[in-house]
């Protein structure tokens, strides 16, 4: 059933609704607050003897911590707490209207619960997992009314991140997600829709935001440190890749990678990290640990990443064309006092050129390739930014062709105008650019295969995992012609599968179409 379709509206949970949680660990205590806070009497139930009074322990002081910093009085404080009772049983759910599970990440176990469950429960009550890789299909086949099962996925921590994926299995009903949407709302949560495939919406669509950093990493583009300062400084992400790993666990990322991967027959876009798992075995998980991409503790310097060193700014620049990085640069060197000739429009497609070098934007082949077919020696690209107006770093690479100057040349201009450069190995698509279409290419995948709208999935990346603007908007604004064709470029140069263009992707380059729309000023 095609994700794209309306949800019949429906009525949310009325707030008397009693709900039951299986599970007290992190999410479910989370979970527990959300709707406590919303409301809702919370039955707690766990098998591991005081985990669910434990629970209601760290609850009771989380919500302390908001009453002292005046977001809550002691009177809601009062009430939230007495809205929440740990059970020993699963029969005390008789009552609720609502039972959502967050256990293991185990099929069997899941299953073998849910039958429990529906034992007890009436054959209205609407019954959900917390699961965010199981398909929601596998674990409600076993039960005797799976119409009205479906996937409700939280993000950690529960009460903080507002997205909330809505799972349809194939035999979940559409009034049960439509009452959990609606209720999802009115628990000021942001809920999207999305059909049960591997990842949902956001595991899914995120496996090349950490793939492709691991990739550059060995091929040694650049070291960790540079990689995710670039995706913080030039991308505008709030975290780079491999910051972001550590703080998930290393063991917890590659498993949901390799989860990905198996579900999708060996997909090679999925194809999990040998470094990655290399740091598993040692037992370099991340911050947990103490070690993973990076050290932790106290005494441990913070590792910063590859700047180039200050450069003379050349004396004869043209800034050329009028996309939005000649605009900006442009905007930036006038600003700084550098004098400059300037020229709307160049039939190569530079940016900018000196005496020593010739700046174009990546689109996907190497330096020395783009210096080879297009016979300009002194070839240097600048990767992709978020925002070039306000990005405090870029990355350079050099074509192998290029004398010994252009590079420190090239920096010296884009120091001028304000820039951290970071010098990159000459590889295929450069950093955000590559992970930028990649994501893109995955989101218009998603939405291909009816797992979700272009407009959900933008949201759900947005709000599950900060990004600075949804990818298929990310894909619009750039052009979507632009986005194939990077990506075509970087399967040339690779001869691999992994980066072949989403059908639906071209197909709307082909047409001049738009995922979700954007604004024409909006474009460089």
């Amino acid at each position: 059933m095609d994700a794209n379709i309306e949800m019949p509206a429906r009525e949310a949970l009325n707030s008397n609704v009693v709900v039951g949680i299986v599970g007290a660990g992190t999410m479910g205590a989370g979970i527990a607050q959300v709707l406590a806070t919303a409301g809702h009497r919370v039955l707690l139930c766990d098998a591991g003897a005081g985990a669910a009074e434990g629970a209601l322990a760290s609850i009771f002081a989380r919500i302390d911590k908001l009453a002292a910093k005046g977001r809550l009085t002691t009177e809601q404080v009062r009430v939230i707490l007495d809205r929440l009772r740990p059970v020993s049983s699963l029969d005390s759910f008789v009552e609720c209207g609502l039972v959502i599970e967050a256990i293991v990440e185990d099929l069997e176990a899941k299953r073998t619960l849910f039958k429990q469950i529906e034992a007890v429960v009436p054959d209205e009550t609407i019954l959900a997992t917390n699961t965010s890789s199981i398909s929601v299909t596998a674990i409600g086949a076993m039960l005797r009314r799976p119409q009205r099962f479906a996937g409700l996925h939280f993000f950690n921590p529960a009460p903080l991140m507002p997205l909330v994926e809505i799972i349809r299995g194939a035999a979940t009903d559409l009034a049960t997600t439509g009452v959990l949407h609606a209720t999802a709302l009115r628990w000021g949560k942001t809920p999207v829709d999305a059909r049960s495939t591997p990842g949902f919406i956001v595991n899914r669509v995120a496996r090349p935001f950490y793939a492709e950093s691991l990739r550059l990493l060995d091929e040694g583009a650049a070291d960790c440190a540079t990689i995710d300062a670039v995706l913080r400084e030039a991308g505008g992400f709030r975290m780079g890749s491999f910051e972001l790993m550590d703080l998930i666990g290393n063991d917890v990322n590659y498993a949901v990678t390799k989860s990905v991967f198996d579900a999708f027959y060996g997909d090679s876009r999925f194809t999990p990290s040998l470094r990655q798992l290399e740091l598993v075995e040692a037992g370099f998980l991340g911050r947990k640990s103490g070690r993973g991409f990076y050290e932790y503790g106290e005494d441990v310097a913070v590792v910063a990443p590859r700047t180039a060193d200050a450069s003379v700014t050349p004396l004869h620049l043209r800034i050329c064309g009028g996309g939005q990085l000649a605009v900006h640069l442009a905007a930036r060197l006038a600003g700084a006092g550098v004098r400059f000739e300037r020229l709307e429009k160049h039939s190569d497609g530079r940016i900018a050129d000196g005496d020593e070098f010739v700046l174009y934007r990546t689109d996907g082949r190497t330096a020395t390739a783009r210096s080879a077919e297009c016979g300009v020696p002194q070839t240097v690209l600048v990767d992709l930014a978020f925002d070039e107006s306000k990005a405090s770093r870029l990355a350079l690479s050099v074509a192998d062709q290029a004398p010994a100057g252009a590079g420190g040349a090239a920096a010296g201009l884009l120091q001028a105008a304000g820039y951290a450069v970071s010098v990159i190995d000459d590889v295929p698509g450069m950093i955000v650019m590559r992970t930028v279409a990649m994501l893109a290419n995955e989101a218009a995948e998603a939405v291909y295969h009816g797992v979700c709208s272009a407009a959900g999935c933008d949201l759900a990346m947005r709000k599950g995992v900060n990004y600075p603007r949804g990818p298929l908007e990310w894909a619009d604004r750039l052009g979507l012609a632009e986005v194939v064709r990077v990506l075509d470029n970087i399967a040339q140069a690779y001869g691999e599968d992994r980066y072949r263009v989403s059908a639906l992707l071209r197909r709307k380059a082909i047409a001049g179409d738009r995922f979700v729309g954007v604004k024409e000023e909006d474009h460089g």
